[in-house]
């Protein structure tokens, strides 16, 4: 679907070598099915019609359209889940690169190495046309910031999005810092420090504290990152909702709650 005239900013390597260039103002949807523009031989965790790319002149929009399977796009550190979109939709809500290169697939595409490789390429501006403005000044994308797993800044993230996780209509109050400072305590199975969190509000006072700190450091990168509207008030709902809707926490990393080898790196980390 032509979207205006522009010319060509990005193109698409399928798994299998072929280049097809996507010229600004144009859409490419993917898809393992035969009325997509480009067809990929995947197994059936792969939608007939899986993703939209949106090539503009300054960069390209990538979603999920698919109401049954995820989509990632994965680069230098970073693996996140693309938004989902109805195909009506406009291109803009989806993950914006400007300039560079993201591997976008499935989950299994990404893991079997079988991914499609998006490039977008810095088109020199031609004198006299002003170059269109960028989400972001200097960054080379609308990236959301990574949460290394193993760390407590995740931990606490997965705390406070649960509920939400869960609950994919957002009915459910969130936690406050002290419920998730103690579920944090009952996830690493420190029985010890839970009883003391019980009885001892010293104690409660200093792990709360902690807990409170890492709420910070969470909402300090939704601002430096431009998650959020300038002049939205970052509640926790709002805080929440940026860092499940930019794909930082997933459904899936609930299970990493249920694994011991997880779980246990995490009681290293909070109580070594």
């Amino acid at each position: 679907m032509t979207l205006d005239s522009a010319r060509a900013s990005a193109h698409v390597t399928s798994p299998e070598g072929a280049v097809t260039p996507i010229p600004a103002g144009t859409q490419l949807v993917f898809g393992r099915g035969p009325d997509a523009d480009l067809v990929i031989p995947a197994g059936p965790g792969l939608s007939r019609r899986a993703g939209v790319i949106s090539a503009v002149a300054d960069g390209a929009w990538v979603a999920n359209i698919s109401h049954t399977h995820a989509l990632y796009a994965e680069g230098d550190g970073y693996r996140i889940r693309l938004p989902r979109l109805d195909e009506a939709s406009e291109p803009s809500k989806g993950w914006f690169l400007r300039t560079g290169t993201a591997l976008v697939g499935s989950r299994s595409m990404l893991d079997e190495g079988k991914p499609l490789r998006l490039v977008v390429v810095c088109v020199r501006p031609v004198r006299g046309v002003p170059r269109p403005p960028g989400r972001l000044d200097g960054d080379p994308t609308l990236l959301p910031f990574y949460l290394d797993p193993n760390t407590k800044l995740f931990l606490v993230a997965l705390l406070w999005c649960r509920p939400w996780l869960v609950d994919p209509d957002r009915a459910s109050p969130l936690p406050r810092t002290p419920e998730i400072a103690r579920a944090a305590l009952q996830v690493t199975e420190a029985h010890h420090e839970l009883a003391s969190f019980d009885t001892d509000q010293a104690f409660r006072d200093r792990l709360s504290a902690r807990v409170g700190e890492h709420l910070k450091v969470l909402r300090r990168k939704l601002l430096e990152r431009g998650m959020v509207r300038p002049g939205v008030r970052l509640s926790d709902e709002v805080a929440v909702g940026a860092l499940i809707d930019g794909g930082i926490v997933t459904e899936a990393d609930l299970d990493r709650i249920g694994d011991p080898a997880w779980c246990s790196r995490q009681e290293d980390l909070w109580w070594s």
